[in-house]
């Protein structure tokens, strides 16, 4: 099991992917794990795969075509079943070979890229899964130690300055330039890693949600290591 290092994380562990799925989310809690510790050689995987830019697909296709060690058979059995269930799930998950991610400078005080601690929508009800294999894990931060930083006062009034439109409609433009999503962490936050090999589900913003969306971003790659991500 995950070890949560303090109470305020909403998370829920669970030991089996039917539990992963099937699990309520309510209150507080809006983040749920199934906590596993694989086997096999995932760098192994990372390391024949050969980067045109700066995100690759990975496919089953191409998954089976990699020429790999007894070890990095492991891992490409653990990822072929991961792919499976989600799908017999309804998910269509892709598996991510990750230099970096594009980031966000056409507003400088205020970049809307995964780095930034931020939460999902969707028009109709769903979920976030993903599982960090190789490279440096995803982060949360717990919503009590989140701020929307739409209602951060310096960050809102530079905001306005950027909208030209009638007083009502200020909210819409916030929403449709998806600024209303991102978060900063308060005084004292403490993020939390979502670790290596762990599968989660993550609640978004729907029209039926009733739990507040997880609040989560994209690591800082580490110079010459290569993330293996599969998200849906």
């Amino acid at each position: 099991m995950i070890n949560l290092p303090y109470s305020e994380y909403p998370i829920h562990c669970v030991t089996n992917f039917q539990d992963l799925v099937s699990t309520h989310f309510h209150g507080a809690m809006n983040a749920i794990c199934w906590a596993r510790t694989l086997s096999g050689d995932f760098a192994d995987i990372v390391n024949k795969v050969e980067l045109t830019e700066n995100i690759g697909v990975l496919d089953e296709a191409g998954l089976r075509r990699l020429q790999l060690s007894e070890q990095g058979q492991l891992a490409r059995d653990i990822l072929l079943r991961d792919l499976k269930l989600l799908e017999a799930h309804g998910a269509a998950p892709i598996l991510n070979v990750i230099r970096s991610y594009e980031r966000d400078d056409a507003c400088p005080f205020f970049p809307t890229d995964v780095y930034s601690f931020h939460a999902d929508r969707s028009p109709v009800p769903t979920d976030t899964f993903l599982c960090t294999y190789y490279g440096e894990p995803s982060e949360i931060l717990p919503n009590v130690q989140a701020e929307q930083k739409v209602f951060v006062p310096e960050i809102r009034a530079e905001l306005k300055k950027l909208y030209h439109g009638a007083a009502e409609g200020f909210e819409t433009f916030l929403s449709g330039h998806c600024f209303d999503l991102h978060y900063q962490p308060k005084a004292a936050a403490r993020p939390f890693s979502l670790g290596l090999g762990n599968l989660w589900r993550l609640a978004i913003d729907h029209p039926e949600s009733q739990v507040p969306p997880c609040v989560h971003r994209a690591p800082k790659e580490i110079t010459g290591q290569h993330r293996l991500l599969m998200i849906c």
